[in-house]
């Protein structure tokens, strides 16, 4: 993980990063400080965090282009800050964002999540170069170090959060903020146990959803995945089973032939396109049938581009944002909508 100097030209002033290290020293002196009021009320028989300690919301903030050197740049001398680029039509953003966040919390001062909404901070995006999203960088003493693009599994964000951590105490000293322990949503501390979360009923429906599957029953698989979701909205295994019956469910009473002649005939006629990478995708032609929707999303304007690259992400979920295919598939459709 090597970092690289900051420059956001037009964005923010160069002399951000010299205001990041002084920033620093002030952070170091502050934390100083606070021990110090910390020792001293304990003598005294107090209690309670250092006027310095945040509640967990102030973990997760929204940032923008006027407000990046101070929420950024300049808080990044304190504590690293992740970057999370995302949009509201992003739906892979909707799966890692609320992960982020949930990583971020449990950091417990150790990291700040700043979430960048691209449609409303063009400039930013640019300055980053972001050719897709999600994307996800870090900011360490004003120097940017590039994470991941996409949406990568749990443990391994985990282990990148957990470097990234790593990297701010060794190399520049950054030990991040204090997090007042009393505050609603505050992580448990080191060695406290934490509360055991049910885990909720939903082995029986997610065997109810494969038993009607293996029957045929599409409809009661669906509704059975669907129940789960209604509880547990990120429930991996639910939201792949669904994506799978619902493809089923377009195909299973298609003319392969009849929807194969279609697409051939109308190459930039989304339905007939989208048709045949169902078909696609059913038959195990993985990497046919994304190139179809991306070549498709390339050729199509407005309502016809949305629904050809809904459908490719439908299709990403399909096959599991994990796999080699899905992530070069997503390359290649953030190239051609940037």
């Amino acid at each position: 993980m090597q970092p690289r100097n900051m420059s956001m030209s037009g964005v923010v002033d160069l002399a951000a990063v010299k205001a990041a290290g002084e920033a620093k020293a002030k952070a170091e002196q502050a934390r100083a400080e606070a021990a110090r009021q910390a020792g001293q009320a304990g003598q005294g028989g107090g209690a309670g965090p250092s006027s310095g300690a945040v509640p967990p919301s102030a973990l997760v903030i929204d940032v923008d282009e006027a407000g990046f050197e101070r929420d950024v740049l300049q808080l990044s001398a304190e504590v690293p800050v992740v970057l999370d680029f995302w949009a509201e039509w992003c739906e892979p953003c909707k799966q890692l964002s609320p992960l982020l966040e949930r990583l971020t919390v449990e950091a417990n001062g150790r990291l700040v999540l700043a979430k960048v909404d691209v449609d409303a901070n063009q400039m930013l995006m640019q300055q980053f170069q972001i050719q897709g999203i999600p994307a996800v960088f870090a900011v360490v003493a004003g120097q940017v170090l590039p994470l991941f693009q996409g949406v990568a599994p749990e443990q391994q964000i985990r282990e990148t959060l957990a470097q990234l951590v790593q990297v701010a105490e060794e190399r520049f000293g950054i030990i991040g903020i204090e997090v007042d322990p009393n505050a609603e949503g505050a992580a448990p501390a080191a060695g406290e146990a934490e509360a055991e979360t049910p885990a909720g009923p939903y082995d029986a429906l997610l065997e109810a959803a494969v038993v009607a599957l293996d029957a045929g029953d599409l409809g009661g698989a669906m509704q059975a995945y669907k129940n789960v979701l209604t509880d547990d909205p990120g429930n991996t295994e639910a939201k792949l089973g669904l994506s799978q019956a619902e493809l089923l469910a377009r195909v299973q009473d298609m003319n392969p032939q009849a929807v194969r002649t279609a697409a051939a005939e109308n190459p930039r006629d989304p339905a007939a396109q989208i048709a045949a990478a169902d078909l696609d995708l059913v038959g195990g032609h993985v990497e046919d049938a994304f190139g179809r929707l991306v070549d498709t999303v390339r050729v199509t304007f407005g309502e016809d581009r949305d629904a050809v690259r809904l459908r490719l992400l439908e299709l990403f979920e399909v096959i599991g944002a994990d796999d080699p295919r899905v992530t070069a598939a997503r390359t290649a459709l953030a190239r051609v909508l940037f």
